[in-house]
């Protein structure tokens, strides 16, 4: 069974730096792509970043290009997300979701962890 479990929030004042994690287990990483979600309240849900380890791929949504850093570890199964900069409209529940390589659809997904930054 695919499982997620993301961690790494927290409250952060403006212009800080949290390096979110997202471990998995039940699947192989270098078969899936990895992605970082955010929702903030009364907002939809939206995507900052994904990585697909097995040929280094990474892509970033527009806000978070130059902030936001994503990486993998393929041997403890685990994604990051540095964020770097940050600003009060970063706060949110950011969740981790994967995808098997080559497939358009989120099917799994973590539980997420709230990032709180203040101004």
């Amino acid at each position: 069974e695919v499982q997620l479990q993301a961690s790494g929030g927290g409250l952060v004042q403006a212009g800080g730096s949290l390096r979110l994690s997202c471990a998995g287990s039940g699947f192989t990483f270098d078969d899936y792509s990895i992605g970082w979600f955010r929702q903030a309240p009364g907002k939809e849900r939206e995507g900052v970043s994904c990585i697909t380890s097995t040929n280094g791929r990474t892509y970033y949504t527009e806000f978070a290009k130059g902030r936001f850093t994503i990486s993998s570890d393929n041997a403890k199964n685990t994604v990051y997300l540095q964020m770097n900069s940050l600003k009060p409209e970063d706060t949110a529940v950011y969740y981790c979701a994967a995808r098997p390589v080559g497939t358009t659809e989120w099917d799994h997904w973590g539980q997420g962890t709230l990032v709180t930054v203040s101004s």
